[in-house]
């Protein structure tokens, strides 16, 4: 058997096919399934450990790609564990009657926050009724006006006798609005005592008493005036000491109405705050927040009163009530929180301000509660690439898991460069399992760049991005697809359609001996297949309506592809697929478009001559290659002076171009590629232009795997058969390879009815020799190549260049001897 038929890779080996048999199964209406992630026993094992490890910084970082499950199945895990917990506490705000500027945070058992504020609310207007019976009660005001009476009939005691004292001292007291004034009296006889004594002077005269005048004052001596200042100061501290008695006494006055409103207030609402203790029993916070509650109600109970007795008064009874900031449902075990748009807000909390009359207002009221304090006791799902675009959330999440506790701020007490007074809510302690889910790539920037990331997400749930295919295998996958169809309420599959959606997830992979497990995208075809079975009439999805959801998805992305094949069909673009030429070679290519990739063919040429530059790649000069082919070119190098360079030095210089391309290339998929336009260009053997090539070589000549195999196979026959297919027509792929082919139908059928061919080759010599039809050559004898072979041709032509560069520099030398000489 030749080089090339023994090369040929046969029809079994271009896919991988489902045995139908083996699902066992005619519909997947038959299937009997329990929902289940399947390929993924790693990354089930260690959500599993991380769910039951009940440790400060034990939270689980999912890594994985998008599609596949990680989301849906960490969710639904913690779902069912948090069912089987007990709910957590719920946490209440309350007005911090001590403090008014630091709310009061007081933890009460789950379902109790709601019941709390409902019964405060109702206290509160059961007060209004209570205290307005009780202060309109005749029995309140009797002993009121019984205590003002005693106070009035006290001062008035002590007014008379501050009077009849002064009347001693010949002093009258009168009031001005500037205060007591002490006045002197004096007595003189009456008019009708003057007349009497002219009649009967014998008579007693009858005296008057009146207010001495100021110009009387004036004219008396200074002694007197000096005994009457001392009077009238000893009256006058005899007054400030009544006066000060008087004001004792209304004080007192006022504390025994304060006692008495005490009284009728405690009696009034004594029953209530019993009723709502005994509602809402224990200690700690609360206990101590109802009696300073009660208190305060003492304080104010004119608020309350003035409120049952004006229904449309405007008085603010908030600081009386209950925020209730997180609340848990005691029949619904911990909560599962997935926070989709994890801001700063949303995930610690905020103060909210109202604006009033042009400035901002806020109370305890409007502490809302974030997605951590919603979760706390239970689970928190966040994606990390949503975290790590919202301002301080990242910075947020881990001061929170690191501390255990949490305090409601805005961001303005971080950012502001002015103090601002607001409300500083006390701290609650958080205790909460994260959920990160995120990609490879984010995983690893957390490693590198934050030093505390391993201490607070010490668990990794790596999800695999394929799984094994085997029977088993296929009969879970066949589960997966039963599980889709009963979930939605869809038509049942065939097997031969579960048998080719097996075989698109093998494809997906570009493995035939494993799968994707981008469960996303497969429910997507499924979804598809299922909507052209409707469309059909059809009670099941069938084969050939998988087979149309593939092609109609195709066929919505692959404008470029077209596109493509349309300037080769039109001769703008040169693609040789028949004939042989020297130096000349069709390589492949893969366009990557994120949704749709696919391959297609270029044209590789090489120019050789005499020189000492070596190999160079004219895409590198210009700056279009890449690092990676850049090294595949350089390990092209080695491999020449490996083979022909152990005796002789090599002189020449090669130009190798990828023709007709203007963008930038990477990869060493084309190394092998170039290798054999170099060795034809040397040896002056064509190549066959009906075979296309791929493949990256070493330095020793063997040929390694590549990416993209079936897009590259695909785009070189797509451009076959847009001319016509000859059945010499082919491609040269590596040996290593054959495992990642899971080719279309259409290509299967060619190469079944022998008019397309797939090769597969480990050496740069097996490759040569059918792309040439030529004998590669083995080593003899003093650098000798086996006679007429490839190796042998460009070894010659080597050597050939090499003997005459070495005379014409031996003429160049004499030349220049004899002008020397003649100068």
């Amino acid at each position: 058997m030749g080089v090339t038929e023994s090369n040929r890779v046969p029809l079994e080996k271009l896919r991988k096919r489902t045995d139908i048999a083996s699902l066992g199964f005619a519909t997947t209406e038959e299937l009997e399934c329990n929902e289940q992630l399947i390929g993924q026993s790693r990354a089930v094992g260690a959500i599993s450990y991380a769910l039951a490890v009940d440790r400060r910084g034990y939270n689980l970082f999912v890594v994985g790609n998008p599609g596949s499950g990680r989301t849906t199945y960490a969710l639904r895990e913690i779902k069912e564990r948090a069912a089987l917990m007990p709910a957590p506490d719920d946490w209440i705000y309350v007005y911090n009657f001590d403090e008014p500027g630091e709310p009061l945070a007081i933890q009460l058992p789950a379902g109790y926050g709601k019941k709390l504020a409902s019964a405060v609310e109702d206290l509160v207007e059961d007060l209004k009724v209570n205290l307005g019976k009780a202060f309109d009660n005749s029995e309140y005001e009797d002993s009121k006006a019984a205590l003002v009476k005693s106070f009035q009939e006290s001062v008035g005691e002590l007014m008379e006798s501050l009077r009849a004292y002064a009347a001693e001292k010949n002093f009258s007291i009168k009031r001005t609005p500037q205060g007591f004034v002490n006045l002197p009296l004096v007595k003189e006889a009456s008019a009708k005592t003057e007349h009497a004594e002219e009649e009967s002077p014998e008579r007693n005269p009858e005296l008057i008493t009146r207010e001495m005048q100021p110009e009387e004052f004036e004219k008396l001596s200074e002694d007197e005036q000096s005994e009457i200042q001392k009077k009238s100061d000893d009256i006058a501290a005899h007054t400030l000491e009544t006066l000060r008695t008087m004001r004792e006494r209304e004080k007192e006055l006022k504390e025994k109405i304060k006692e008495l409103d005490g009284e009728i207030c405690r009696a009034a609402i004594q029953p209530i705050l019993t009723e709502l203790r005994e509602k809402f029993p224990g200690g700690g916070k609360l206990s101590s927040w109802m009696d300073k509650l009660a208190e305060d109600v003492i304080d104010n109970y004119g608020m309350f009163v003035t409120a049952a007795r004006d229904e449309n008064a405007d008085i603010d009874f908030g600081r009386f009530t209950v925020n209730v900031f997180v609340s848990n449902d005691p029949e619904q075990g911990a909560p599962v929180i997935r926070e989709t748009n994890p801001a700063y807000y949303n995930l610690v909390g905020k103060i909210e301000y109202e604006s009033r009359q042009g400035y901002l207002y806020t109370d305890f009221h409007r502490i809302k509660a974030g997605a951590l304090q919603k979760a706390c006791g239970g689970y928190l799902l966040l994606e990390a690439e949503n975290v790590l675009r919202q301002f301080m959330s990242w910075e947020a999440l881990k001061r929170v898991l690191t501390s255990g506790e949490l305090i409601v701020e805005n961001l303005g007490e971080h950012l502001g460069y002015i103090p601002v007074a607001s409300l500083r809510p006390q701290a609650i302690h958080v205790d909460v399992k994260v959920v990160m889910v995120g990609t490879y790539y984010l995983y690893f920037l957390l490693n590198i760049y934050d030093p505390e990331f391993q201490k607070i997400f010490k668990i990794k749930a790596d999800f695999e991005s394929d799984m094994p295919r085997d029977c088993d295998m296929e009969n879970k996958m066949a589960c997966v697809i039963a599980q889709f169809v009963r979930n939605g309420g869809n038509i049942p599959f065939t097997a031969p359609a579960v048998g080719e959606v097996i075989e698109w997830a093998s494809r997906l992979v570009d493995d035939q001996e494993r799968m994707s497990t981008q469960f996303n995208k497969i429910s997507e075809l499924l979804n598809e297949a299922t909507v052209w079975a409707k469309m059909d009439s059809s009670k099941t999805v069938e084969l050939r309506h998988v087979k149309r959801a593939m092609n109609e998805r195709k066929h919505r992305s692959n404008l470029m592809e077209e596109r493509y094949l349309r300037t080769f069909e039109t001769g703008v673009v040169k693609i040789d697929t028949e004939g042989a030429v020297v130096g000349q070679i069709n390589g492949l290519t893969v366009i990557n478009l994120v949704d749709y990739t696919f391959g297609h063919p270029v044209r590789i040429s090489a120019n050789v001559y005499m020189g000492e530059e070596g190999v160079v790649n004219i895409e590198r000069e210009v700056k279009l290659t890449g690092p990676i082919h850049n090294k595949g070119l350089l390990t092209l190098s080695s491999y020449l002076g490996r083979m022909y360079a152990s005796d002789m030095p090599i002189s020449v210089t090669a130009r190798i171009a990828f023709e007709q391309t203007y963008g930038g290339i990477e990869g060493d998929s084309a190394s092998s590629t170039e290798l054999y336009c170099l060795l034809s260009a040397l040896s002056g053997v064509p190549l066959r232009q009906d075979i296309a090539v791929t493949g990256s070589v070493d330095q020793f000549g063997g040929i390694q795997p590549i990416g993209g195999v079936n897009e590259k196979i695909e785009g070189f026959f797509n451009y076959c058969k847009s001319r016509r297919l000859t059945g010499t027509q082919g491609v040269m792929i590596p040996v290593q390879n054959i495992r990642h082919l899971m080719l279309d139908d259409e290509i299967l059928n060619a190469v079944k009815e022998k008019m397309f061919t797939i090769w597969a080759v480990s050496s740069v010599d097996e490759g040569i020799e059918i792309l040439t039809g030529v004998k590669a050559g083995k080593p003899g004898r003093n650098g000798h190549f086996t006679k007429d072979s490839i190796h042998e041709r460009t070894k010659s032509c080597l050597r050939s260049w090499l003997e005459r560069s070495a005379k014409l520099r031996r003429i160049l030398d004499k030349k220049t001897k004899r002008h020397d000489a003649a100068e």
